[in-house]
């Protein structure tokens, strides 16, 4: 094989990574940011839920995480389709999956639904709002959408 195709390959493969990276960094930022507002809203709205007894850092964190993971899968879910049922179905699912993960947290969360519904809808607009903003950056070149090939 020629080792300028082989260069190439392997540049393109690195150019997908780090625009997948920055697909994640702004999923991530996006993503925290919006959590933080939630947090803070919760944390005076289900006083009662005894969340603010969990770790601050951590849960921070873990909304780092996931709007990561999210910021790069949303990136190779719509490529460069526009079709919104891929979209929002990225949405939906990172959204349940976060939100079903409170039911193994703690089984006297059944007890209190109004907190699993609150905390489900965080989820979710948390997840509404990164995709927006990664939008916006895909639509402004701020990230470039995953091709796949190096056509």
């Amino acid at each position: 094989m020629d080792k300028r195709i082989e260069g190439d390959g392997v540049s393109h493969l690195q150019a997908e990574r780090i625009e997948s990276l920055k697909a994640g960094i702004v999923a991530a930022i996006s993503f925290s940011i919006a959590y933080s507002i939630t947090l803070v809203s919760n944390l005076y709205l289900l006083e009662n839920a005894n969340l603010e007894q969990l770790n601050l850092l951590l849960r921070l964190g873990a909304a780092l995480f996931s709007g990561l993971l999210f910021g790069v899968t949303y990136r190779y879910i719509t490529r460069t389709d526009s079709n919104s049922h891929l979209s929002d179905g990225a949405v939906i699912a990172f959204g349940l999956v976060r939100s079903l993960a409170l039911l193994e947290l703690s089984g006297n969360i059944r007890d209190k639904l109004y907190v699993l519904i609150v905390l489900s809808i965080e989820s979710l607009l948390c997840f509404a709002l990164a995709r927006v903003t990664l939008d916006l950056a895909l639509a402004r070149k701020w990230v470039k959408p995953f091709r796949g090939d190096s056509e």
